[in-house]
Parts: structure tokens; C-alpha cells; sequence
């Protein structure tokens, strides 16, 4: 659990992060544009994923024209040139990095993802490579309240296929295996509770420690890939050293 832990506190940190420069707001109107498109239109009452995407988006503090303007553009077509496209590789010292990606061009996206892995001494690897390192789970991210009775609360979320809780940071992270996702988020409704944060992530199920220096190296590369607007998500089994997290800035 303590590389779960520690992976998570990177992930919400680097959210904090993107929600300052604004690069959070890019990935979750794409995500709300293929959503309306993928997900069966613009009513996020009949439409799961735009529910859920609307929902992430909320929680980022996303405002509301933001969220109207990217439903707008996925009924307008708009969504029809977003393609989903992964990336696997390796950043220094062997960590693993997965890259989730949005594009509307295929050829730059390569180009600048590989740029971004060679220019930060990584390499990329082979699709499929990674697929032994990371596990596809549902995350909830729920903020802890005092009338929680977390005990009872937990119960009830194993009932509807959750599999895994850390408590960190005020925050109860809730996991579940990847088909139990739509059950598991079904019960949150059930319960009246709206997590902050609900989706599919890659879970590493082993994690690599590095020093200062090679932490700080590591994180470039993340960095570099964040920052890139075709970038959804990266995933990586880097875990934090005590005191390293001061480092991310």
C-alpha cells in the first residue's frame, strides 16, 4: 500500500499544479467533448461518461461556461477529430511512464511525445511493454468529512466491487478493478456521495525509489509531457522519497 500511497500524493500534487497553469482545464474539455460524442449525447443524466467528466470537471473548480462550451462542441462534431492514443516508454533509471493521450493529429503528437522522452534521457518502448507494471483500476477520490462513519462507508463500497482504500490528506481514495468501475460508481450515487475526482487510472503495482537528482530528472520528463495539450495523462511507477515531494515546487 505505501507505493500506492506515495504514487497517489504525486498525482494530486501535479493536479494542484496543472489547475494554477490552466493545462487541467485543456484535458477535461477534451475529455467532456469525446464524452458527449462516446457517451450518447449532451445529457449527462443518460449519458454516464459525460456525467462523470462533468463531475472531474467540477471538482478542478472548472467554471461553468467552460464546461457548457466544450458539451457544445462535441454536439457540433467537434469530437470526431479527437483520437485516443497511448505511448509506453522508459524515463532514466528505468522508471516506467505510460502516456495517455487526445489528438487531433496523430503525426505532431508522435513527434512531440518522442521528442520529449529523447530530449530527457528516456526512451520509448513498444506498445503492449508495459502492460506487466501497471494495473487498470477505478479511482474515487472522496473528501473525508467528520460525520463519516469511514468503517460503515467502506462496507457499503465493497458491497459495490471497491477493492482498495488509502486515507491521506483528508481524502478517501477509493479503488476498484476496472469492471466493477460503472457498479462502484453507481453506489457512490446510491449513497448521495459525489466524489471529487472518479476515473480510470493505471496503477503501478510495483514502484522504483530514486535519489534527489534522479527524482528531479524523472519529473522533468513528466513535466515535459503534462505540459503538452495533447497529453491526457501520464502514469508512472516512480515513488516518492521522504522529503522528495518538497522538490516538486
Amino acid at each position: 500500500m505505501s507505493g500506492h500511497s506515495k504514487w497517489s500524493t504525486i498525482k494530486r500534487k501535479k493536479g494542484a499544479a496543472d489547475a494554477k497553469r490552466g493545462k487541467i482545464f485543456t484535458r477535461l474539455s477534451k475529455e467532456i467533448t469525446v464524452a458527449v460524442k462516446e457517451g450518447g449525447g449532451g445529457d449527462p443524466e443518460g449519458n454516464p461518461r459525460l456525467r462523470m467528466a462533468i463531475q472531474n470537471a467540477k471538482g478542478a473548480n472548472m467554471p461553468k461556461d467552460n464546461i457548457e462550451r466544450a458539451i457544445k462542441k462535441g454536439l457540433g462534431g467537434d469530437a470526431s477529430s479527437y483520437i485516443e492514443q497511448t505511448f509506453e516508454g522508459y524515463a532514466p533509471f528505468g522508471v516506467a511512464v505510460f502516456v495517455d493521450c487526445l489528438t487531433d493529429n496523430q503525426n505532431r503528437t508522435v513527434q512531440e511525445v518522442r521528442a520529449a522522452f529523447t530530449k530527457n534521457d528516456g526512451s520509448l518502448g513498444t506498445n503492449g511493454s508495459l502492460e506487466f507494471i501497471f494495473d487498470r483500476k477505478g479511482v474515487f477520490a472522496l473528501p473525508v468529512t467528520e460525520e463519516m462513519n469511514i468503517e460503515e462507508l467502506e462496507l457499503e463500497l465493497i458491497d459495490g466491487g471497491a477493492d482498495d482504500f488509502i486515507i491521506e490528506d483528508d481524502y478517501l481514495t477509493v479503488m476498484c478493478a476496472l469492471e466493477d468501475f460503472g457498479n462502484l460508481n453507481k453506489k457512490f450515487e446510491e449513497l448521495s456521495l459525489e466524489p471529487e475526482n472518479a476515473e480510470l487510472q493505471r496503477i503501478p503495482n510495483n514502484t522504483k525509489a530514486v535519489d534527489d537528482e534522479g527524482f528531479k530528472k524523472i519529473m522533468k520528463l513528466v513535466d515535459t509531457l503534462e505540459d503538452n495539450d495533447d497529453v491526457q495523462q501520464v502514469w508512472h511507477n516512480l515513488e516518492v522519497g521522504e522529503g522528495q515531494e518538497e522538490l516538486l515546487g
